[in-house]
């Protein structure tokens, strides 16, 4: 079963991922910001499989909690979220378009469809813990 930790500091948008992740039957962890991601990160035994990160928060923005997180964990895949514009994402660092960006709000299937291709799933169909399609 693959890990995914969501990062959000909307207590809604943790909620809505979290269950729409865990309906599709991923392990799921929930920080409400930076240091509590990095917390989990440190205190959380076997792997994050995909790290799914808000752009813009208060403490430390997406992309350099995704820089601090793959120092810790070098295995772990990234996906941004933002609702702001791409102008202010790329401000960031994200670029937009991209195959790690997920614009808000977004569907339960863009979202699920996002996190297969990180871990290179080729159907939509194929289920969490079966591991990459190969051939």
């Amino acid at each position: 079963m693959e890990t995914i930790l969501v990062v959000d500091d909307e207590p809604e948008v943790l909620s809505m991922a979290r269950d729409m992740l865990e309906a599709r039957g991923f392990r799921v962890l929930v920080a409400g910001g930076p240091e509590e991601a990095l917390c989990i990160a440190q205190s959380t035994p076997g792997p994050i499989d995909v790290l799914v990160t808000d752009v813009v928060m208060p403490e430390l923005n997406g992309r350099e909690l995704a820089d601090r997180l793959s120092a810790l964990r070098s295995e772990i895949k990234v996906i941004y979220m933002s609702g702001h514009t791409s102008e202010v994402v790329g401000d960031y660092g994200v670029r937009v378009p991209s195959d790690s960006f997920v614009a808000k709000p977004f569907t339960s299937e863009r979202l699920i469809g996002k996190i297969r291709e990180k871990l290179g799933y080729r159907s939509p169909f194929s289920r969490p813990g079966s591991g990459p399609a190969r051939g």
